[in-house]
């Protein structure tokens, strides 16, 4: 997989076998968005796959006291979010891994460290990702029911189907979604969340 015009969007907090959260400046928050590819490279060579599942913002001492004022000058603003580390959370969900160049989605074989840096995948690591083996990543999405599980598929789905449409493969989508579909068919309630979010897109 190429590791060309890497960005790196946030370094590892705590994580697990399931997944990790990565701690980043919100002048860093661009490059990351709910449901992307993001991978976390460890030792010999594995790199670690995940979706970005949540982004949160905290706040601190500063902002609550001033959000209380009558008016917050522009400069105000432009200092707490670009020149100060306002504490700013990404949940990743694993989904999978690559090791001697092959991909298994499956769980990492142990979670990355404290520190490791987290990357956004480029357009052909997605595809790449998704296109291994037949869509077993999507029973670690199916099983996080504390999750919106219809708003994560369609966000990555959305992302995914870019990325394979502009390498001139048009069928992944529908394949992609009639997995889902057998997958769902025992669970109607998740089947029309799910649904309803894709045809939002």
């Amino acid at each position: 997989m190429s590791d060309t015009n890497k960005i790196m969007i946030g370094k590892l907090l705590r994580s697990d076998n399931t997944g990790f959260v990565a701690g980043c400046r919100v002048s860093e928050l661009q490059a990351p968005t709910f449901g992307a590819l993001v991978k976390v490279p460890i030792e010999n060579g594995t790199e670690i796959y995940g979706l970005v599942s949540n982004i949160s913002i905290s706040d601190d001492g500063l902002v609550r006291q001033i959000v209380s004022g009558a008016s917050i000058p522009s400069e105000y603003t432009a200092d707490n979010r670009y020149n100060r580390n306002l504490p700013v959370e990404i949940s990743v969900l694993a989904v999978g891994y690559q090791e001697k160049e092959r991909i298994y989605h499956l769980l990492p074989p142990r979670p990355p460290l404290s520190l490791d840096s987290i990357y956004l995948c480029s357009q052909d690591e997605l595809c790449d990702f998704t296109s291994a083996g037949h869509f077993g990543y999507f029973r670690h999405i199916l099983r996080a029911t504390d999750l919106p599980i219809g708003e994560l598929l369609a966000a990555h789905l959305k992302d995914a189907r870019s990325a394979h449409d502009s390498k001139g493969d048009e069928t992944w989508f529908n394949n992609a979604a009639q997995e889902l579909i057998t997958l769902l068919r025992d669970d109607y309630h998740t089947l029309m969340s799910v649904l309803g979010a894709l045809a939002d897109f």
